[in-house]
């Protein structure tokens, strides 16, 4: 689900666990299975950006829940070789947003706008918002590169 234009966008070593709640698995999830079959497909990061416009202006992606978030809490992940083990963090979703609602990227606040799907043809936004232990109740930032 990384950004189409980066260049890790099918980087095999990549990952990131990921727990969906009831209302994202109904209306995240399927956005994750229809980028990873246009991807898997063959095509080109502009045919999947073209397949995924069209899917979502046929509707054949169900609409965003109220509610829908998701928790990376996992230090089993690797979200880039750049990165690598990132935060621990839920993520909410909303509709397309600057992130001045949420306190996004405000100096001070805990509060993330994911720029993974600004400008991107699904229809949400991504806010995550960073914790201080992962799951496991280890301290976060102690296992960050």
């Amino acid at each position: 689900m990384g950004p189409v234009d980066s260049t890790e966008f099918w980087n095999p070593k990549m990952r990131g666990p990921v727990c969906f709640n009831p209302p994202a698995v109904r209306t995240v999830l399927p956005i994750t299975f229809k980028r990873t079959q246009l991807a898997l497909s063959g095509l080109s990061r502009t045919q999947l950006i073209a397949g995924m416009q069209e899917a979502v202006r046929k509707k054949e992606l169900p609409s965003l829940e109220p509610g829908a978030m998701s928790y990376m809490m996992s230090k089993a992940g690797e979200l880039s070789e750049t990165v690598g083990l990132w935060y621990p963090h839920p993520m909410f979703y909303s509709a397309r947003s600057d992130g001045a609602d949420w306190g996004a990227d405000v100096q001070g606040s805990p509060v993330l706008l994911n720029p993974q799907f600004q400008g991107a043809p699904e229809p949400l936004a991504t806010f995550i918002v960073w914790v201080p232990f992962w799951s496991d109740g280890t301290p976060g930032s102690e296992h960050t590169h």
